[in-house]
């Protein structure tokens, strides 16, 4: 008989094996993306993380005898849960092997601590907010995953649907090829709109220059974002934080901050960087002492982008801002030898997003889904 039991994660220790377990779950892999321990371990300790301002959260691992076989994290947003009127948890950094008992303790752990907090239903996988890697894997297994995503075996979601978990949404991401040339028509749409709406177009020669327009950049996402699933708007505690911790990693080659000429506002945003997919696996989660090299080699000489984020503030959604920014950013990527942008994940329903690229040769690449259960 399995000597199965799940332990909560209270010392430094065991959160060090809690970030490290899908390492050796998926040693080998060719299409997982090791996350930076450094950076897991930041988003997980409450004195970092400015989301425990108004967020709750457990950790607990599996074990049969004493090896790790899965992990989870409890998570209740108490600030979603009052925006969207919802007395949800959340379930997230979920691994574990492939063997039904295991999957179904952590569920139920879950979701035994959901209930004793007065929740009614449990959704996930989610992070404290949505600047965290979200949506489990359900289509595109074979196909390398980014640096902000999720990447999980094909079993997990079978083992959701198992357990009483239904699909809530989908995300898509698209893979985008770089043509030779802009296209003209987006040229001529994107200067048409720079004129007609008064705009300026930031071009910082440097990472320094983007930073006095970076709290703008995220309130705009905040209005930008804020009818999006499962969204509230980011704290100033938050921005500061997310701004100190990607901003050193931002080429501002690849980004593009459409302002208002008048008040320098950010009206719309892109924001991609060149792809750390294949530096981070050969990392292995570690910069230290020598994943930063491949990590260096990536930000400089790269023919793939990751397009992270965008935006542009609800009073300009049809006026053709991501125009101005696709055309910025797609001829950077053609002066710098980009061959394939892939997108930021985007709600399936949101057909908005798939017209930012009916310009160009795309494809879709991977699918997430964010699935449910009421308890």
């Amino acid at each position: 008989m399995k000597n199965l039991k799940i332990i909560e994660v209270n010392s430094s220790s065991e959160l060090s094996k809690f970030i490290a377990f899908p390492d050796k779950l998926y040693k080998g892999n060719k299409y997982r993306v090791p996350q930076l321990h450094s950076f897991e371990k930041s988003t997980l300790l409450q004195e970092k993380n400015p989301a425990f301002d108004f967020c709750e959260a457990k950790y607990w691992l599996a074990y049969i005898d004493n090896k790790i076989v899965g992990r989870i994290a409890g998570i209740i947003n108490l600030k979603t849960n009052e925006v969207w009127k919802e007395k949800n948890a959340r379930f997230g950094w979920i691994d574990f092997i492939d063997d039904i008992e295991v999957s179904a303790l952590l569920i139920k752990t879950v979701e035994d601590w959901a209930a004793k907090k007065g929740m009614n239903a449990v959704h996930g996988p989610m992070g404290f907010t949505d600047m965290d890697l979200e949506g489990m894997l359900v289509d595109g297994f074979d196909e390398i995953a980014t640096q902000a995503t999720l990447y999980n075996y094909p079993y997990y979601p079978d083992h959701l649907e198992k357990l009483g978990y239904i699909k809530d949404v989908d995300w898509i991401q698209y893979e985008i090829k770089v043509p030779e040339r802009v296209p003209d028509k987006v040229k001529r749409i994107a200067a048409i709109v720079e004129e007609k709406y008064n705009l300026k177009i930031l071009r910082p020669k440097n990472g320094k220059e983007l930073l006095p327009h970076a709290k703008s950049m995220f309130q705009t996402l905040n209005e930008s974002y804020k009818d999006l699933y499962g969204f509230v708007p980011l704290s100033d505690k938050q921005i500061a934080y997310y701004i100190k911790q990607y901003f050193s990693m931002i080429n501002p080659k690849y980004v593009c901050f459409v302002l208002d000429k008048k008040t320098d506002e950010v009206v719309g945003f892109g924001v991609s960087v060149l792809s750390l997919s294949k530096a981070l696996m050969k990392a292995k989660g570690k910069l230290f002492p020598f994943g930063f090299i491949p990590v260096l080699r990536a930000l400089h000489k790269n023919d793939t982008v990751d397009m992270l984020l965008q935006g542009v503030k609800p009073m300009y959604h049809t006026k053709g801002i991501p125009a101005i920014f696709f055309n910025e950013m797609m001829q950077a990527y053609i002066d710098n030898g980009v061959k394939t942008a892939i997108s930021s994940h985007a709600l399936e329903t949101n057909t908005g997003s798939l017209l930012l690229f009916k310009d160009y040769e795309y494809r879709q690449h991977l699918r997430r889904r964010c699935f449910i259960k009421h308890i």
